[in-house]
């Protein structure tokens, strides 16, 4: 598998057999209701070693127990190619390999479902001649992705090389990629790591959750401030991995939702239109250069506005 699919993940989803069966592909659509609707779209995703039941690769045709584990990874909807749009872009840094830039609030990185113009990569096809293809036609150049509410710093390759050396980063952790939120609830110790596995929510398949059987997912947190009259946290994170919604799972899962996360917390709260969470540091080496580069962005306005009425100083971050 590519090195760079550890960045863009794919969807995975778990269910247990509901009884023994005969053949695997019949109980798959009733199982997988939304993502398998026909038993020729079961076979196909048996035929491109898609489907597993407890750990093994499964066969259409193969046989099985009320309690099989069977985990699918669905692959994504083959969009259209995407656009060039003449989109502002905030642009942090920018050579002949890499563009840096600094998200807005808002902004989703790529075409999918529900957005197919006014993203990221609309813009970046306008602004820049050469992307890197690895990411494929509507993902060109993308190594690495934060969500649409998410404000702060991604890289993007220009060229193949360039996009197989920053995964490889991403993927021995050299690369840095350091955040902050407000969280809700006052985080009792001064740092600690988050060691849990993260999957797909059996129950909601927009949402991820803690699970045992997801993928390994750390992250490193470290009280910035804390406010008891408002009873909010500053915290930065550090991931060492990079799933779906990391941090707002893991920091939910610690008991301390983002503030403002509409999926894991309280939707629009305390005036945030979406998470109090930011990308603020970004350190890699130049792929070209073999430099160590330090980018920064500092927090949006509505970020500013946000500790001001949670009485945060800010202190440790940049304003």
């Amino acid at each position: 598998m590519p090195l760079y699919n550890d960045c863009l993940e794919e969807e995975e989803c778990i269910a247990f057999a509901d009884a023994d069966y005969t053949r695997l592909d019949a109980i798959l659509p009733g199982l997988f209701p939304d993502a398998i609707p026909s038993r020729s779209r079961a076979c196909k995703l048996t035929q491109t070693q898609r489907v597993w039941v407890n750990g093994k690769l499964g066969k259409a045709s193969g046989k099985g127990k009320m309690g099989d584990e069977i985990r699918i990874l669905l692959p994504e909807p083959e969009p259209t190619c995407a656009e060039p749009e003449d989109i502002p872009l905030d642009i942090v840094y920018e050579d002949a390999a890499i563009v840096v830039l600094n998200k807005p609030r808002g902004m989703v990185v790529h075409p999918a479902a529900g957005n197919p113009t006014g993203t990221l990569v609309n813009g970046l096809l306008y602004h820049c001649k050469d992307l890197s293809a690895i990411g494929g036609v509507v993902r060109p150049g993308i190594v690495h992705r934060i969500d649409k509410d998410t404000t702060g710093l991604l890289v993007v390759a220009k060229d193949d090389q360039t996009h197989i050396a920053l995964s490889a980063q991403l993927k021995d952790h050299s690369m840095h990629r350091i955040y902050v939120a407000v969280v809700e609830g006052i985080v009792k110790e001064d740092q600690g790591t988050i060691c849990a596995g993260i999957g797909r929510s059996l129950k909601d398949r927009k949402k991820m959750c803690v699970t045992e059987k997801g993928r390994d997912a750390t992250t490193h947190y470290t009280v910035l401030e804390r406010n008891y009259q408002s009873r909010t946290t500053l915290v930065r994170c550090k991931l060492e991995t990079g799933r779906t919604h990391q941090i707002r799972v893991h920091m939910a899962y610690l008991g301390h939702p983002v503030v403002g996360d509409p999926v894991y917390g309280i939707k629009n709260a305390r005036g945030m239109a979406g998470q109090a969470l930011h990308a603020m540091q970004l350190i890699l080496e130049h792929p070209v250069t073999k430099e160590k580069m330090t980018f920064e962005a500092p927090v949006p306005d509505d970020f500013k506005r946000l500790l001001k009425t949670c009485h945060l100083e800010g202190e440790g971050i940049l304003v």
